[in-house]
């Protein structure tokens, strides 16, 4: 983990996106919308690591994918402030776009699928300087040499295919492919939970190693709050689409705000037999097609109240704390007041 100055390098605003739900039969119309990712408010700043968890189906990976533009956002902005200028990547167009690939890359989730089995280690990591067309022949090779040396392959490997290596030389092989560019954000999806477990340690490692050298800025989805602890400056918790926690990651540990995440970490197994898990919420997360009204957490909620099943919570600064928490439990009374009447004029 690294010590980030306070200045953003990405700036998520209200980001939406939502999948229509079509009707059936021949003239198919949308009857509704999968609120994947819905209203996502969060600043990532330079040179540091931000957590995205949540349980699967919260949205954290369609949030991520949907900042790098590889889903394209129903609204919201995503700016992103980049050799200096900022640019607002849910709006670019795709022709804009594309230089702005060499900025920011993603360490995807399965090291087997996402290499291509026909290309050499050599043509995958070297691919991304061939499209941008920044290096070629002698110069490509001695790049993808260097790049390889980092990830804690050797040159020779770039010869070999995919098949002749193990999961967790493939997640280095992956790792190579998208800091050859040299970016300044890098999206980590899920990228060590495919892996064994000293498997992992040695690549969350080379990761944090990674991004003291090129000062990169992580956006590190997870499930493993294990390995989220480990790596994570910072950490946003999802659920249904929608943030429900903000907070340094040590903070989040020790005190966790919203009763979601008081769940998640009490199900986190302790090494210690005197400590027992107590995942006390049951059903499901909920359907993103289908919401229930008010907080989408509240029919799990063990502290639900009035206001929760009629007014949405957003995220609000906990009193003397760096945590923001989307729970009425932390908003002043009457600030849910005012939000609950001007729902009601609408």
């Amino acid at each position: 983990m690294t010590t980030s100055p306070q200045t953003p390098l990405l700036q998520v605003r209200n980001l939406c996106k939502h999948f229509p739900i079509m009707s059936k039969g021949f003239a198919r119309r949308p009857i509704g919308a999968v609120k994947a990712v819905d209203d996502v408010n969060f600043d990532l700043m330079r040179g540091e690591t931000l957590g995205l968890v949540g349980e699967s189906g919260s949205g954290k990976t369609t949030c991520a994918r949907t900042i790098l533009r590889a889903l394209s956002p129903t609204s919201g902005q995503a700016l992103f402030h980049v050799d200096g200028q900022t640019v607002d990547l849910a709006q670019i167009s795709e022709k804009d776009l594309k230089p702005l690939r060499q900025k920011m890359q993603m360490v995807f989730q399965d090291p087997f699928s996402s290499l291509n089995p026909r290309m050499t280690v050599g043509d995958i990591v070297g691919e991304p300087l061939l499209i941008h067309k920044l290096a070629r022949g002698k110069e490509l090779q001695d790049r993808v040499d260097e790049m390889l040396l980092k990830v804690g392959l050797r040159p020779e490997h770039r010869q070999r295919y995919p098949h002749a290596f193990s999961g967790g030389q493939r997640q280095r092989i992956g790792i190579a492919r998208a800091l050859i560019m040299k970016p300044a954000l890098v999206v980590a999806d899920e990228a060590v939970s495919a892996l064994d477990v000293s498997v992992q340690a040695q690549v969350i490692n080379l990761l944090a190693d990674l991004q003291d050298e090129f000062n990169l800025t992580y956006l590190f989805v997870a499930h493993d709050l294990s390995v989220v602890r480990h790596i994570c400056d910072r950490v946003a918790v999802m659920y249904a689409g929608k943030i429900v926690e903000l907070a340094d990651s040590e903070e989040l540990f020790e005190n966790p705000r919203h009763p979601y995440s008081q769940a998640l970490l009490s199900a986190v197994p302790s090494i210690d037999p005197d400590i027992k898990m107590n995942f006390d919420i049951g059903g499901e997360v909920a359907d993103a097609g289908k919401l229930p009204p008010g907080c989408p957490f509240h029919p799990r909620c063990p502290h639900r109240f009035e206001p929760c099943d009629k007014v949405v919570p957003w995220l609000e600064v906990v009193e003397a704390s760096n945590t923001s928490a989307a729970c009425h439990l932390y908003i002043p009374p009457e600030k849910i007041e005012a939000a609950a009447l001007a729902q009601g004029s609408k």
